[in-house]
Formats: structure tokens, C-alpha cells, sequence
């Protein structure tokens, strides 16, 4: 990291300005205590979507995400079988070792933060794209067709 000498080192931000504000919104609403854990929380989220998410959708999310975020959604291979949102939150706790209550919590934090991001037409499209269960995680109605 290269150091501004006009600005002292304790007032340094290793990131830019929208992902520090991105991690505000996160360490807000979800109640962490240092920027730390929302910054280690936003990296875990993310790399879990970029591990689910394809075409078109992952390069529009990337798009409108500050360029931190992107490189940590867009660094992920995605995987071949892709997870219910259930499944992507009892992986995320499995790769922590985090209970599925905070893995959910910190699940639903970070993608109301991506989501505030997109905005409505890209989540509403990237919900199409991933199997049942995400909706909630980003705080909509998971609605399904009647019978």
C-alpha cells in the first residue's frame, strides 16, 4: 500500500471511499463492533455470491459494487452445483465454523448492503437467477405460484 505522507498513518484508509461507506451501512445494521468484522463479514458474503452467481448478473452486481467488493465477488470460481439459499448459509457457517443463527444474520446484513447497490431491477434478476431461498437473505418475499 503506498502511504499519502500528508495524511498521518492512523488516519489511512486501506480501501476507497464507497467501500468504506459500504462497510459503515454493514457495521451499522449489523451491530459489529469494529469495521474489522464488518470488513471480514462483507469479504466471507461475498465470496460465498461469487462462488453462486454467472453470466450477465455477476458482471452487472460487479459493476455497481465498490471495486473492493467486486475483486472479492469476481476472484470466486462459480460453482458447478448451485446452493438454495439455506444450503449457501449452512456452507458459509461450515467454512467459519460460525452458528447458522450469525452466519444468517451476517448473510442477510451483507446482501442488504449489495442490494442497496444494485437496486431493485438487478436484485429482482439475480433472485431469478439463483435457486430458491436467496430472496429472504435479501430481505424480500420469497413468493412462489400458486398450484
Amino acid at each position: 500500500m503506498m502511504s499519502d505522507a500528508r495524511v498521518p498513518l492512523e488516519h489511512q484508509q486501506p480501501y476507497g471511499t464507497a467501500y468504506a461507506q459500504m462497510l459503515e451501512k454493514v457495521r451499522y445494521e449489523g451491530a459489529y463492533p469494529t469495521r474489522e468484522k464488518a470488513d471480514e463479514t462483507v469479504r466471507l458474503v461475498l465470496a460465498g455470491l461469487g462462488r453462486q452467481l454467472t453470466g450477465d448478473e455477476r458482471a452487472d452486481l460487479a459493476a455497481c459494487l465498490p471495486v473492493e467488493a467486486a475483486r472479492v465477488l469476481t476472484a470466486q470460481i462459480p460453482d458447478t452445483r448451485p446452493l438454495t439459499g439455506w444450503a449457501f448459509v449452512k456452507d458459509l457457517a461450515g467454512r467459519t465454523g460460525a452458528s447458522l443463527a450469525t452466519t444468517r444474520w451476517d448473510t442477510g446484513t451483507v446482501f442488504s448492503a449489495v442490494a442497496a447497490h444494485a437496486g431493485p431491477d438487478l436484485t429482482t434478476r439475480i433472485l431469478g437467477q439463483l435457486p430458491s431461498g436467496y430472496a429472504l437473505l435479501f430481505g424480500r418475499a420469497e413468493l412462489t405460484p400458486a398450484a
